[in-house]
């Protein structure tokens, strides 16, 4: 019997096959959130795949994971994710004016 093809979330397809930056592996598995926004700032410098800024390439990739992941995520998990989220703004000097 043939094996069935495994059909692919479209997710799972942008992440792998568009023109988005090349990621670091488990970027979004690490624990804290300074170290995701390091993983992916350094991802967004060095990816030739991007087309937007770095700082905007980080951020819709960091964006784009919490809204696939959604109800997945443990509020501590989420927390985690928005703290990376101000801490990708420090590192590329946007922080909102207060």
């Amino acid at each position: 019997m043939p094996k069935k093809k495994q059909k692919q979330k479209w997710s799972q397809d942008v992440t792998d096959n568009s023109d988005a930056m090349d990621l670091e592996g488990g970027v979004f598995k690490q624990r804290g959130a300074k170290k995701i926004a390091d993983s992916l700032k350094h991802s967004a410098e060095e990816s030739p795949r991007r087309k937007a800024s770095p700082f905007q390439s980080a951020m819709s990739m960091l964006t784009f994971y919490i809204n696939r992941a959604g109800k997945q995520l443990s509020k501590s998990r989420l927390a985690t994710l928005d703290r990376a989220k101000d801490e990708l703004r420090k590192d590329f000097g946007k922080q909102p004016k207060r």
